[in-house]
């Protein structure tokens, strides 16, 4: 990942995620597919909606609160309202049968 060159990884990643917050603030999908490319971070093939991926990182981003409901009403309006939820912290924690019980593995005891 060509941002983590030159020094210290705490660092880069600050600059890294200062830039990538002012690129989503202008919330051109655009942009941040120019942005990930030229920092490594997507290859310039990717098949990945930029759109789709702008909103999600919006939501994600705890720098970008004042754009938080904007981003999960998008979101939802695209049939993403499930990954907005998880994002935003509006889900529920997951259902034990998905394997979330705290039994590692062991299938219930049937009754």
């Amino acid at each position: 990942m060509k941002w983590w060159k030159g020094s210290s990884m705490s660092s880069n990643y600050s600059d890294f995620r200062r830039d990538l917050d002012a690129v989503l603030v202008e919330r051109d999908p655009r942009k941040l597919r120019a942005f990930l490319i030229e920092r490594g971070q997507w290859p310039a093939d990717t098949t990945m909606d930029p759109e789709t991926a702008m909103w999600m990182m919006i939501a994600a981003s705890p720098n970008l609160k004042s754009l938080h409901a904007e981003a999960r009403a998008w979101l939802a309006q695209h049939g993403r309202a499930g990954e907005a939820d998880a994002i935003t912290g509006r889900g529920g924690s997951p259902p034990a049968a998905h394997g979330r019980s705290g039994t590692k593995g062991r299938r219930p005891r049937e009754r």
